[in-house]
């Protein structure tokens, strides 16, 4: 999966040092909370759309909520997320799937 490099790949910290496997990956994030908002994330982007794997989700916000893009392959998912203080998913709206 592509995530961002450098940084927490939820909110883009480089501080602490949580490291959690999500899709067969080593990925990096600053604490537990950002792990556990990924892998709610993509747990539900492939409960809603029925896709085997993630390739990518590209985030744009902060912690009043998320505007996404997940892709696989050539297929594309948008919504918005936002979380509670213990990363279980508060709001999710989608868009329209593209593929």
């Amino acid at each position: 999966m592509k995530v961002v490099e450098g940084g927490c790949v939820i909110c883009g910290a480089t501080w602490g040092n949580y490291w959690r496997e999500i899709e067969g990956q080593k990925m990096f994030f600053c604490c537990e909370i950002c792990a556990e908002e990924f892998q709610n994330m993509v747990d539900d982007v492939r409960r809603r759309t029925g896709w085997e794997r993630v390739d990518e989700i590209r985030i744009e916000g902060d912690q009043r909520g998320r505007n996404c893009i997940a892709i696989s392959g050539s297929k594309r998912y948008p919504f918005f997320i936002r979380f509670n203080s213990e990363g279980k998913i508060q709001a999710f709206s989608e868009e329209s799937p593209s593929e």
